[in-house]
């Protein structure tokens, strides 16, 4: 239907999640026609991003540097590491501004079907951090699925060998949810996680 640069443009844009063919195909229109400028810029950077960007040697986050600016802050816990999925996760609790330790991304979880195992998500690397640091305290706080749930276990069991306090975060009840449109297994999972106050 349309010439093929911005066919081409519109499937670029569909490599975003959530991002169909009529998201694509407006913000391709709204570029060329309205923000031509906003466009050039979108492109600078990502193609600068894209040469630029790589994985901290540390921790794995996404960094332009050798190690990512909270590995390298001699002002952060390094005795206290968090184990999360991806470096969206290292973002979310950043914007929390409750957690003053260092992270460790996995990249994914394990999923046998995937053919996703323990190398796969920098078990090795991960496992030379608990060998060779002085660690204190693992926090694991990979998502609530049945892949996260396998991935905090077989983690924490790898930490233990090596006298390594282990935790995980919470998960349950929102703030401001209300218990009779909560699902069943978050449910479960609060209660069983309840603790003494």
């Amino acid at each position: 239907m349309f010439s093929p640069l911005i066919d081409q443009l519109i499937s670029a844009l569909r490599v975003l999640p959530g991002v169909g063919p009529k998201s694509a195909q407006r913000m391709a229109l709204n570029l060329l026609e309205h923000n031509r400028a906003g466009a050039d810029q979108l492109a600078k950077a990502l193609a600068v991003a894209i040469e630029a960007v790589q994985r901290c040697q540390q921790c794995r986050t996404l960094t332009e540097q050798t190690l990512c600016n909270i590995c390298s802050n001699s002002k952060r816990n390094h005795k206290q590491l968090c184990v999360v999925e991806t470096p969206a996760d290292v973002l979310a609790l950043e914007q929390a501004r409750i957690f003053s330790g260092v992270y460790f991304v996995l990249l994914g979880k394990l999923s046998p079907i995937d053919g996703i195992g323990p190398k796969e998500i920098g078990m090795d690397v991960l496992g030379q951090r608990f060998q060779n640091e002085e660690i204190e305290e693992l926090i694991i706080a990979t998502n609530p699925t049945i892949e996260g749930e396998a991935t905090s276990h077989y983690i924490a069991e790898r930490a233990k060998v090596h006298g390594i306090k282990v935790s995980r975060i919470a998960h349950g009840v929102p703030i401001g949810g209300e218990l009779e449109y909560i699902d069943g297994s978050t449910l479960a999972h609060a209660l069983n996680s309840r603790r003494e106050i």
